[in-house]
């Protein structure tokens, strides 16, 4: 299960940072929200998840085998927080795209920014 936790997070995390380095405002914001949910999996996962225990103990039941409800907690927040501010973020790329014209990060299409020797006047 640890292996696969594991794996989960370095995929969900590879894939934020690639996203994140790419040209597109879309595709920057989508690599935030993955890399956020990278983070938000790698915390619930310090909360020592346990399978098949009960989730209320009894008076006289060993304090070590509890699952931290803290982190569980914390994720819950942060997800609330996140869809929240990817909303936000594509309210701006839509407004940016509406006032540039462009989606591309720096405001301008890579093709554009250089100009044709052929047609001087695009």
């Amino acid at each position: 299960m640890e292996i696969v936790l594991s794996l989960g997070i370095g995929v969900f995390a590879a894939s934020g940072i690639w996203l994140m380095l790419r040209p597109r405002t879309f595709q920057v914001v989508l690599g935030i929200s993955l890399l956020s949910y990278a983070v938000n999996l790698f915390i619930f996962a310090m909360g020592r998840l346990t399978v098949g225990a009960p989730p209320v103990l009894g008076a006289g039941a060993d304090i070590v085998s509890v699952d931290d409800p803290v982190p569980q907690a914390l994720v819950l927040t942060a997800l609330v927080i996140g869809f929240a501010l990817t909303a936000l973020f594509l309210v701006v790329l839509l407004a940016a795209r509406g006032i540039t014209g462009s989606d591309h990060v720096d405001g301008r299409e890579p093709h554009l920014a250089e100009p044709n020797p052929e047609n001087p006047h695009p």
